[in-house]
């Protein structure tokens, strides 16, 4: 059967998948890894552990006598770095991009080169410190001159393993135009600040995302992508199933709001909420905004699991209680925390109004766990918001956890009555997009129209 293999590297799960020509799964695995510390004890991912599951897992694939391997894509999270040299290997370890960034350093940065605002505004990129992997790279280039006095290329995670596969170095607009700050979506190219820093030399030549390298494995020759940003990745289903206009809110650890049907240029009040461009595979800009919800609900998940003596997943049995919600909305104040998000805090990083709350102020786990996803929608209502403006959607598509959670997508429904809400679910959505991508070079079918089930929520019940 011929199949086409994909990489989806997690910060979590590891996970290697065989699609046949239909864009089934036909074959998967996945691991986990411990991560080890950096030099300054900050966790972060194991490269070489990395590198080894990779190129072992490839070769174990391609021994399988029922597949025959056509194709090799990636898809990785974003906002990392690997540092390497000329032969591609590499010489510092993969920050995590939860690292604190230096304050000192982060000054000087904005004072050379024309202040924050208008730096974030050119480069569509909220300012976040690690997770800006430009300024990653100049943390680099001035905490650490030897190993950067080695330095080939900074080569971003999805292109790194692509490289491990077929030794070309090199990068794609999914990676560079998401919160990289090295972008300048104003003249289309690097930022002015990066060719005044010679760091435009150590970033490897761009091709498009979708091109692909004709590899010998064995016996065989195999074409391989260039990988992807796991964000952008997971989009394209849709951009292939659907025409008319629509938001997919990608939720995960992140929750991520991307319009691709508005091009509007940021305004610095968006970019103070975490608004951001991600890159379309074809190189157009996706308005985005961002929220770390997923993140607070593992996070308020545990406490409530401490505080009732319950389970920590007991909200998987949480029914959705239109009756609990009305109590809710009129005992408790239910003030989203929007207001006081204006200023130097991100409405995005900041959790909503639920850890302040008292456990006890709530008669059992359901009643909290509804004010949970209360406050989390009316912070999703926000960040959602801010990339609706002023284009023509009809349909809002969520995917990945909270798309399984009926009280999220109840009250996402009721809080925008005039779009049609859907819960969508495409599996494996990024690793998917990333066999899609690269579909021409291996698969002589016609794209699949039906990636994507849907389940349409209205107001109060939901309808199949």
């Amino acid at each position: 059967m011929d199949v086409v293999a994909i990489f989806d590297i997690g910060k979590t799960n590891k996970k290697l998948f065989l699609f046949d020509e239909q864009y089934r799964i036909v074959w998967e695995k996945s691991e986990q890894f411990a991560e080890v510390p950096d030099e300054d004890g900050d966790m972060g991912e194991d490269l070489e552990l990395l590198r080894n599951w990779v190129t072992a897992s490839l070769a174990d694939v391609m021994t399988l006598p029922d597949f025959s391997v056509k194709a090799v894509n990636f898809s990785t999270y974003g906002a990392s770095l690997v540092y390497v040299d000329q032969t591609g290997q590499a010489i510092a370890p993969l920050y995590n991009y939860l690292k604190a960034y230096p304050a000192v350093l982060l000054h000087q940065f904005f004072t050379t080169y024309g202040g924050e605002t208008e730096l974030t505004r050119q480069t569509a990129s909220p300012s976040l410190g690690s997770l800006n992997s430009g300024l990653q790279l100049y943390r680099f280039k001035y905490e650490q001159p030897e190993p950067f006095a080695k330095l080939a290329f900074a080569l971003h995670l999805p292109q790194y393993v692509s490289s491990l596969i077929n030794n070309w170095l090199v990068s794609d607009l999914t990676s560079i135009g998401c919160h990289t700050m090295l972008w300048d979506f104003d003249r289309q190219q690097y930022h002015k600040w990066v060719l005044d820093e010679k760091l435009d030399g150590h970033l490897a030549p761009i091709v498009p995302s979708d091109s692909v390298r004709s590899i010998a494995i064995g016996q065989r020759t195999v074409q391989v992508g260039v990988g992807l940003h796991d964000s952008s990745s997971a989009l394209i289903p849709y951009l292939a199933s659907f025409q008319e206009p629509f938001v997919l809110i990608s939720t995960g650890t992140w929750c991520v709001s991307m319009n691709p049907f508005n091009n509007r240029p940021l305004t610095p009040e968006e970019l103070q909420y975490d608004c951001l461009n991600y890159m379309h595979y074809k190189g157009q800009p996706v308005k985005s905004s961002r929220l770390f919800a997923g993140y607070e609900h593992e996070q308020q998940a545990k406490r409530l699991a401490d505080h009732f003596q319950m389970p920590v997943d007991q909200y998987k049995k949480v029914g959705y209680n239109p009756d609990t919600i009305d109590r809710l909305r009129h005992t408790l104040s239910q003030v989203t925390t929007g207001n006081d998000a204006k200023g130097d805090q991100l409405l995005s990083m900041k959790g909503s109004l639920f850890g302040q709350r008292k456990l006890a102020d709530f008669v059992s786990y359901d009643e909290a766990y509804h004010q949970l996803i209360l406050d989390i929608v009316s912070q999703q209502l926000i960040s959602t918001n801010l990339v609706l403006a002023g284009s023509p959607v009809k349909r809002i598509f969520v995917d990945g956890g909270f798309g399984k959670n009926p009280i999220y997508m109840n009250l996402l429904a009721i809080a925008f009555p005039s779009i049609e809400v859907y819960a969508a679910s495409v599996a494996q959505a990024s690793a998917l997009g990333a066999a899609l991508a690269i579909h021409p070079h291996w698969n002589t079918y016609p794209l699949p129209g039906d990636c994507v089930e849907l389940k349409k929520y209205t107001a109060q019940t939901v309808t199949h």
